[in-house]
């Protein structure tokens, strides 16, 4: 029995001597000594213990070392469980007590944190660092750079990625190797990707856009990769006139526009952008159109479902719309009202059900295979997708999903605040700014800088509100819910 993502990804790039990873040191790892690298790392994955089946969690930083790790995960026929860097310790705990796994990857400066969690479930750990060193990188060392690649079936599981609830209960997306190879196919085919491209990647590995959508259809296409630790503008300006395509969120492209180096003349090779994670504001379209001479390619897609719908590569690419379904996958709208309704989808980028969540699988899953996104939109006469809004209060800011409702719980925990309310106003930059206004007991003094140490404790520093305000009471409607959009309107900044 093969293994599919392996077997499409990696294994066909044994003996190519072209570049695949340019790192900010200017090193380059070729394809092949990468699969090598690859084989040496599963040896070391199994001798830590790791079983077909294991979950792999990964909170670590941005390195070559890392993608060697996805691969050599997903060629023992492993689960590969990335963390945002950015979690404290209290919220790696959730994530580590729900997945249970095998082996724990963290940076060694969050060893003496993360380890004891580690324990509790019996995972291994295992260190890796900013400059590729640690104690994974000394478990490869003399491991031979062959290894049998493990049979897994097309819908075995090959990622575990978490996505936040409006309760605060992270849920565990189950992603297949069906999944996550089907979409990188349709992926490369509609935007064209090959061998000759030299993918600017400065996106971080720990979510479905860093991690799939830009690495899997590299490693797919066999183009090269400019491997950027971390979003730099100078970096990404000299490097334009090097490479052939981008994908960032909209943050990406709102400094790069107030950058003057970025020219017509800088981007001459550069024949696509493509903009995800968070809405692109028309002004943005508009304005980059105007200095570059393209459209940036903006498109849709959730952590349940990778990529849904795509603007095309040749046809008009429409501001304020996210495009057509893929190849092979199919969106509906239901409950419409003028036109508006709830986005679902269906296709074999759908993930198999939440982990251990089998209330919440059946609840956004249907049983004929269709996905309820929580998302409100409208088609137009086109075929083009609209998102005007989230039936959730999610908010997504610089590209990160962020949801109210764990924010309100730590407000609420801090000592003299009585109720909160959380909510994303716009902002220019990050696409939309965290706000929260808080309603203090009777008698207490509002600080906002106490509240924000408090909070921040807890936390991860970009779910923090920007703005901390007191109010006397929440605006409610006759039912006794909170009108946020109430306080939207009162407190949005533009």
């Amino acid at each position: 029995m093969p293994n599919p993502l392996y077997d499409a990804l990696f294994a066909p790039h044994r003996g190519n001597p072209a570049s695949f990873l340019i790192g900010d040191d200017g090193k380059i790892l070729t394809y092949d000594d990468f699969l090598r690298r690859t084989s040496r790392m599963a040896h070391a994955l199994t001798g830590a213990g790791v079983r077909p089946g294991d979950r792999i969690a990964v909170q670590a930083p941005k390195t070559v070392q890392g993608v060697v790790l996805y691969a050599a995960t997903i060629q023992i026929g492993a689960v590969y469980l990335p963390l945002n860097t950015a979690y404290t310790t209290t919220e790696v705990d959730y994530f580590i007590t729900d997945a249970t796994p095998a082996l724990l990857v963290c940076a060694t400066a969050s060893l003496s944190a993360l380890a004891p969690l580690a324990a509790n479930v019996g995972a291994a750990v295992l260190t890796l660092d900013a400059d590729n060193t640690g104690t994974l990188t000394d478990a490869t060392q003399g491991q031979p750079d062959s290894f049998a690649t493990v049979p897994r079936a097309a819908d075995d599981l090959a990622a575990l990625l978490y996505t936040s609830g409006t309760t605060g209960r992270s849920k565990g997306a189950m992603l297949t190797h069906n999944n996550l190879l089907s979409n990188a196919q349709a992926l490369v085919d509609l935007w064209q990707i090959t061998a000759a491209d030299r993918l600017i990647h400065a996106l971080p590995v720990f979510h479905t856009h860093g991690l799939f959508v830009a690495l899997n259809t590299a490693l797919l296409a066999g183009a090269s990769v400019r491997f950027m630790a971390r979003f730099d503008p100078d970096a990404i300006i000299a490097d334009l006139p090097k490479s052939t395509l981008m994908m960032g969120v909209p943050t990406f492209y709102t400094r790069l526009l107030d950058d003057p180096r970025l020219t017509r003349d800088t981007c001459a090779k550069m024949r696509l952008f493509i903009s995800g994670s968070a809405p692109l504001l028309p002004e943005t379209h508009a304005a980059f159109a105007d200095r570059i001479g393209q459209m940036i390619l903006e498109r849709y897609g959730m952590t349940e479902t990778n990529m849904i719908t795509s603007n095309p590569y040749d046809g008009p690419r429409i501001a304020g719309t996210v495009g057509l379904p893929l190849p092979g996958v199919a969106v509906r709208l239901t409950d419409a009202r003028d036109g508006i309704g709830m986005v679902e989808v269906r296709g074999p980028n759908v993930f198999r059900g939440y982990w251990n969540m089998p209330d919440k699988t059946a609840e956004d899953l249907r049983p004929d295979g269709w996905f309820i996104t929580g998302d409100l939109g409208r088609i137009d006469p086109q075929g083009y997708l609209e998102i005007v809004g989230r039936n959730k209060d999610l908010i997504i800011s610089g590209g990160y999903n962020i949801y109210p409702k764990e924010i309100e719980d730590a407000l609420n925990a801090c000592p003299g605040v009585l109720e909160s309310a959380v909510f994303g106003v716009p902002d220019a930059d990050m696409g939309e700014a965290v706000m929260a206004v808080v309603v203090m007991q009777p008698g207490q003094v509002f600080d906002a800088a106490a509240i924000a140490t408090g909070i921040g404790t807890t936390l991860a520093r970009f779910k923090l509100p920007r703005q901390i305000a007191t109010v006397d009471d929440l605006p409610r409607n006759g039912m006794g819910k909170v009108q946020k959009n109430v306080l939207r309107a009162e407190w949005n900044p533009l």
